[in-house]
């Protein structure tokens, strides 16, 4: 089912048996863990036929946007016609979200099939190449996604990289364009311990013949952008320089922005979404189409792009939930992320009182927990920690330890929707509510609120896989 122009993708009730059993197969290839390198995913593919090749992509690498970035860049294409692919983790609420042709999910017995040819061309590559390891989760996700789009006839596809950028599945691709938003300190123990060592990993996405975007200005890691890009001769424009932000509007139900690139200057671009770090991703998402025109020669006329910006839909970037009081969703976790966060919710509420508002926080194990906090301080009086609903999550006692200094008021609550009940209880009615630190958080909320299938599979605890979870979160990037 495609959805209608503009309208959020309907994710339709899957079939709950035979999707719960795949899904659940799936899951357990989350004991595999992460593995940097591209030899199993190019096994496994060529046994699918290679549906890689197939593709012309925007590949989108970086620490943060980067959903963002490729989810408008495939609203741009899909409104210039021809189907378009968007591949992008985690998930919030359905599995199927990841992987969309314009726009709609793929459908819950495409994901059991596709599962199933994946599961058949384990076997054959395992067969042929003994030293093959079992996929992980992510690698069958990925050759679920190309087989997918394959078999849909995508041309076009933006794609979103899952960890790093050289040794990630997605990295089979050939891609026309490449883009590389901001570098922050994050998977230090994958990537590496300096903003230097981030972005070279994430520079491995750059290949010969492509061009590139990047959003990254910090001096470090911009130069190591600049130098892989120029060993293997890869044209980048850089936000700031050859990409810019001409004019910038708030309004009520998002922006209204003037972006210019070397191609061509887009103005009066109507984004349905707030924050600075919209506008960025904005940029950076017109200036990938307009090289990627550049480069296949398909036409994406202004049209398109208006029709495109007109459809973005992303959930948990700063999405208001609900109304008097204000509920406000977001998936960072990050310190950057949440001092943009937090510089944006300013903008949009700028006569908020501290006193009337509430956070409700909740993160990963292993997340800069303190320094979030911090800068998310200054926005509340009073924040509700809770745990979020995964093995991984930094429980509720150490979420307290994080935030005590930083609010006059903590409380404490034994889970994300039990917090989101307190949360909403303390809020003033001229005041807000936001919930972020976690993808899983704002997950587990929208399935709280009654978003998508009650039956959707909890990818998060495979135990609850082929059960209805009444507080489950999406998927996480392994």
């Amino acid at each position: 089912m495609v959805r209608s122009r503009g309208a959020p993708p309907a994710v339709a009730a899957p079939e709950p048996e035979g999707y719960a059993r795949a899904l659940a197969a799936l899951a357990r290839r989350r004991r595999f863990g992460m593995r940097p390198g591209l030899e199993g995913i190019r096994g496994l593919l060529a046994e699918l036929g290679h549906p890689e090749r197939s593709l012309t992509a925007v590949h989108v690498a970086g620490s943060k946007g980067k959903g963002s970035v490729a989810t408008l860049v495939a609203a741009i294409l899909t409104a210039a016609g021809g189907p378009t692919g968007l591949y992008t983790s985690p998930h919030l609420v359905s599995y199927r979200e990841r992987i969309r042709v314009d726009g709609a999910p793929i459908g819950p017995e495409a994901v059991v099939r596709g599962l199933e040819e994946v599961e058949a061309a384990t076997v054959r590559a395992r067969r042929r190449d003994r030293s093959l390891a079992e996929p992980t989760f992510f690698e069958a996700t990925t050759a679920l996604g190309f087989a997918h789009f394959a078999r849909s006839r995508v041309r076009s596809a933006a794609v979103e990289v899952g960890l790093g950028g050289e040794f990630d599945a997605t990295n089979v691709l050939s891609g026309a364009v490449g883009v590389i938003g901001t570098i922050e300190l994050e998977h230090t123990d994958v990537l590496g311990p300096t903003l230097g060592h981030i972005a070279r990993a994430k520079a491995g996405i750059l290949h010969p013949g492509m061009r590139a975007v990047t959003g990254e200005t910090k001096p470090e890691p911009l130069a190591e952008l600049e130098r892989a890009a120029g060993r293997i001769g890869v044209p980048l424009w850089r936000l700031g320089r050859e990409v810019r932000v001409l004019g910038r509007t708030v309004t009520e139900r998002g922006q209204e922005l003037d972006l210019a690139t070397p191609h061509r200057e887009h103005r009066g671009l109507r984004l349905p979404a707030h924050g600075t770090f919209q506008a960025r991703n904005a940029a950076l998402a017109v200036a990938a189409v307009d090289l990627f025109e550049a480069m296949t020669g398909r036409s994406v006329p202004e049209a398109a792009v208006r029709r495109g910006f007109s459809d973005f839909r992303i959930r948990g970037r700063l999405e208001r939930a609900a109304r008097r009081p204000d509920l406000y969703l977001d998936v960072a976790h990050t310190p950057e992320s949440a001092a943009a966060l937090a510089e944006s919710l300013v903008e949009i509420a700028p006569f908020s009182v501290p006193s009337d508002n509430v956070l409700l926080f909740g993160c990963l194990a292993g997340k800069r927990a303190e320094e979030i906090l911090e800068a998310l301080a200054p926005l509340a009086a009073t924040v509700v920690v809770a745990p979020v609903h995964s093995d991984r999550a930094l429980p509720v006692e150490a979420l307290r330890r994080a935030a005590q200094g930083r609010f006059p008021r903590i409380v404490l609550a034994p889970s994300v929707p039990a917090g989101l009940g307190l949360a909403r209880a303390a809020t003033a009615a001229d005041g807000f509510t936001l919930a972020t630190g976690s993808d899983y958080l704002v997950g587990e909320i929208l399935r709280s609120l009654g978003e998508g299938p009650a039956d959707e599979p909890d990818l998060s605890d495979p135990t609850l896989l082929g059960k209805a979870a009444p507080a489950a979160s999406g998927g996480e990037r392994p």
